[in-house]
């Protein structure tokens, strides 16, 4: 019977038009079986509008004022997004509405900066995705030597750089406190064949999982373009996993908003400033950005749909309301649904199921399939033929569908699923996340990088100081 509702809600909820630009599968997606992430042109996507949720709208001003960053950059970005609370906002953990009074972090930023950040100044943050890194690096070093801590005085500096980028912890070199045409940044350089790889395989979920929320894409490329809408769709599949039958929208975009803290030590509160809120507050703000993200991608998957009757069927809502409840001070009074957002339900057919665990990431499914062979005593004798089956390609046609069978299905019926999927999440971010942070002290110096820490643990304090007087007036 469920999953005859769901069948109706599907039929009832879906535009023609958007379904017809999917080419559909048992699970969906067809083309990610036949995915090519040698790629080099837009027009070898799989249609002209794919991956268009990945570009979440901003003020035009401000846009223009982070894109004119890039151009002071004379080495090349291939890619390129900006990401975190000084381009979206992050809902406050104290329930005062009163304006931040914090100084402003931009020495004297553009106008359009100053506007979108009206709540508070925040240093913005980037990702420059780069196709040679010690090019890269030998060129800026050139152009911008203070950019970088002491490493700039070793002996070949820009060899040296690339090997400590490409080597340790999540393959991302930061430079931190940083001011380009007034404006306070950290940016972070990472080989494409880094992050593509990290997309679609979560090799350690670093940078997929900054990208798993909404970002602005300044510079884009057709191969990471492909690479991310698997990430999106791999981040949903997962959360779904760890989801009941029925829930929220501000249910699910918390599973996927989470997935990249989960054993992360900036998260522990003992040794870090990070806010224990974060991931809520997070969703709490940018609902409306997360829908523009996964509502197209839900809106394709067969095994879920809206449940809610206030769900619109006019094709592209969720862009709409994201362009309407978008910045660092987002006013969320009248997005649809409220806070929670609108409910969702799934189709808990193991088959169903069987396949999207079939489809998760080959590196982070490998965890999952090793967890379940101990869980489940088989030998390896049995379990090497599972793993040859779920090789995602094929000798004689380069690709294989991707569909799950009786081991796959076994695992979608376990009670304890979302307990193994959250640990294999934790064992993928642990380490990279940890040799990230030790390699920040070498590449931030050291003086940068107790700033950081100490204006982190302020942070951190404020907001426990906030939290503790609201529940102390609540009395």
């Amino acid at each position: 019977m469920a999953t005859f509702r769901l069948a109706q809600l599907q039929d009832s909820r879906l535009g023609s038009d958007r379904k017809s630009q999917e080419s559909q599968s048992d699970d969906g997606h067809d083309w990610e079986d036949t995915a090519d992430f040698n790629i080099s042109t837009f027009a070898e996507l799989p249609h002209k509008t794919f991956g268009y949720n990945q570009h979440i709208k901003v003020n035009e001003d401000f846009k223009e004022a982070l894109r004119q960053i890039l151009w002071q950059f004379k080495a090349p970005i291939r890619y390129a997004f900006a990401y975190g609370s000084g381009v979206f906002g992050q809902k406050s953990s104290s329930s005062s509405s009163t304006p931040s009074t914090d100084l402003s972090p931009h020495p004297h930023p553009p106008k359009a900066v100053e506007e979108w950040q009206k709540g508070g100044g925040k240093i913005i943050d980037f990702i420059f995705g780069v196709t040679h890194t010690q090019h890269w690096h030998s060129l800026n070093l050139a152009q911008h030597p203070g950019h970088y801590s002491g490493l700039k005085y070793l002996p070949y500096s820009s060899a040296a750089i690339s090997q400590i980028q490409d080597s340790f912890g999540a393959g991302v070199y930061f430079n931190p406190y940083i001011t380009v045409n007034g404006t306070m940044i950290k940016y972070g350089v990472v080989n494409l064949s880094t992050l593509s790889s990290d997309l679609s395989a979560w090799n350690t979920l670093y940078l997929a999982g900054r990208l798993q929320k909404p970002v602005k894409i300044l510079r884009d490329d057709p191969r990471m373009r492909l690479a991310n809408q698997v990430n999106l769709l791999s981040a949903l599949r997962t959360a779904l996993l760890m989801l009941p039958e029925q829930f929220t929208e501000r249910q699910l975009y918390e599973r996927i908003a989470g997935l990249s803290y989960m054993g992360d030590p900036r998260m522990n509160t003992l040794f870090s400033g990070e806010n224990p809120n974060k991931v809520s507050n997070i969703v709490g703000a940018q609902l409306p950005g997360f829908r523009q993200l996964y509502v197209p991608l839900i809106e394709n998957l067969p095994n879920l749909a809206f449940s809610d009757s206030r769900t619109p069927r006019d094709e592209g809502w969720e862009k709409q309301d994201a362009i309407r409840n978008t910045g660092t001070t987002p006013t969320l009074s009248d997005v649809l649904g409220g806070s929670e957002g609108l409910t969702l339900q799934q189709d808990m057919d193991p088959i169903k199921r069987g396949n999207m665990v079939r489809r998760l990431p080959s590196a982070f499914r490998g965890k999952l399939y090793y967890k379940y062979k101990s869980q489940f005593g088989l030998p390896g004798s049995a379990f090497d033929p599972i793993l040859e089956a779920a090789t995602d390609e094929d000798a004689s046609s380069g690709f294989k569908k991707r569909q799950g069978g009786e081991f796959e299905q076994r695992i979608a019926a376990q009670g304890n699923l979302s307990e193994v999927v959250g640990d294999c999440v934790r064992k993928t971010v642990a380490w990279p996340a940890a040799g990230q942070t030790i390699k920040g002290i070498l590449t931030g110096g050291v003086g940068r990088s107790w700033k950081y820490a100490r204006e982190k643990r302020k942070k951190s304090g404020e907001v426990k100081r906030k939290v503790d007087d609201s529940k102390a007036k609540a009395k």
